[in-house]
């Protein structure tokens, strides 16, 4: 069972919310960081190189050293500002009419290194170093991990009962057009009762943060051995996180492009691909896949609707049954000779949020030569593939929307 706790935020002035908050280090270069990031936003503090003319190597130690400066600043100017006791707190996101409300908490280090927080995708060793830098450095969670739980009824009560009683600390829409909404939870009898209902949980899932979450679950065990009084109740041994309820999470498709068609017409591509799907020209119009086993195929000016014929996908199998394995074994590999998604340079990836329109821009401008779109995976196949220690092929699942980083931070001691 997860071991979850309150703590005690940094964050943002209610009238700075907007202004510090800032969309995670990973979806911006530093060039777009740059031209994005106002006087107080927490991009300073994650993407400390734009501070910098012109912009220098975000792993140097001078970028490192700018980020801790950053942070000192952020507080001594009453950006950003700590609270004085413990709590949890609930935080939403709307997107195209559906809010999902997710629990901003601190989880336990070892429920990861015990396999109770369960990954479903690889790490690079490269990535997580950075990320514990940054979490060693500052000596705290700057952004959070976005998790999933199986949905348990008295927490989406008590969360709707938090929405309802109080007015949000929180409450705007931001460049993307997505609206952030933050509540406190502040009766200490709730926040109780909520690491209660938590001690029943079996299981949490990384849904996005894969490097964040191993990164700060090392910095956990590297200062349990640097302690020889450890107790485990330390504030180091929990990291920040935003949990949602399965129930209330949508997976958007992850799509590919690719540069060529390995020595083949467009013709002799369409022929080949016969032997395993159901080929169908669709036109001009945009193709959307309707069901699972069913794919998009953009290539020269048309749509095609590409569906797998029975016998050639494994549904027994939680990776078999996925997408991104049937077009990957069917396709990239057997016909456009595309061996490894993670270093083959001939293959792009293209979230679902640019919408299909992205993948014909980028054939039609002669950059890429066939584009596929795929169905979205579920939360249940993404539960499945973490129950049973498997893990997915790169690149499968999208969240959308990310969760905002700055408005709140948990402090390691």
């Amino acid at each position: 069972m997860v071991k979850i706790k309150a703590f005690k935020g940094i964050r943002p002035p209610k009238e700075m919310a907007k202004e510090v908050a800032s969309r995670p280090y990973d979806v911006l270069n530093s060039v777009e960081a740059k031209a994005e990031a106002g006087e107080k936003s927490l991009l300073h503090i994650i993407k400390p190189e734009i501070d910098f003319d012109p912009i220098i190597d975000e792993h140097s130690q001078e970028a490192y050293d700018k980020a801790v400066e950053n942070f000192k600043k952020w507080r001594a100017n009453g950006w950003l500002v700590k609270e004085n006791k413990e709590m949890y707190y609930v935080y939403a996101q709307t997107m195209s009419g559906r809010t999902q409300y997710g629990l901003v908490a601190c989880c336990h280090f070892e429920d990861y290194m015990d396999g109770k927080i369960k990954k479903h995708e690889l790490t690079r060793p490269d990535k997580e170093e950075d990320r514990m830098i940054h979490v060693r450095n500052q000596n705290a969670n700057i952004e959070p991990v976005f998790f999933a739980y199986p949905a348990v009824k008295e927490m989406d009560v008590i969360v709707e009962k938090v929405v309802k009683n109080n007015a949000p600390v929180y409450d705007f829409v931001a460049e993307d057009g997505f609206g952030h909404h933050f509540w406190l939870v502040e009766d200490d009898a709730v926040n109780k009762r909520i690491t209660e209902i938590f001690a029943e949980v079996p299981a949490l899932y990384v849904a996005d943060g894969h490097h964040r979450t191993a990164a700060a679950a090392r910095v956990g065990q590297e200062k349990k051995s640097a302690n020889p009084n450890h107790t485990g109740e330390e504030e180091y041994n929990y990291f920040l996180s935003v949990i949602f309820p399965d129930n209330q999470l949508k997976i958007i498709d992850y799509n590919r492009v690719v540069k060529d068609l390995n020595g083949l017409t467009e013709a002799q591509l369409i022929e080949t691909l016969k032997t395993d799907f159901e080929v169908k020209e669709v036109g001009a119009e945009v193709y959307t896949p309707t069901k699972l086993h069913n794919f998009s195929m953009y290539l020269g000016g048309k749509w095609y609707s590409l569906t797998a014929k029975p016998g050639t996908y494994n549904d027994n199998d939680p990776i078999g049954v996925l997408d991104v394995t049937v077009l990957s074994n069917l396709v990239l590999d057997k016909v456009l000779g595309i061996k490894d998604l993670r270093t083959d340079k001939r293959i792009d990836f293209v979230g679902g949020i640019r919408g299909l329109g992205e993948l014909k821009k980028r054939v039609d401008s002669g950059e890429m030569k066939v584009a596929f779109a795929l169905y979205p995976v579920t939360m249940q196949q993404l539960i499945n593939i973490s129950d049973t220690g498997n893990i997915m092929p790169p690149k499968t699942t999208w969240f959308e929307p990310k969760l905002r980083s700055g408005l709140v931070i948990h402090e390691l001691e």
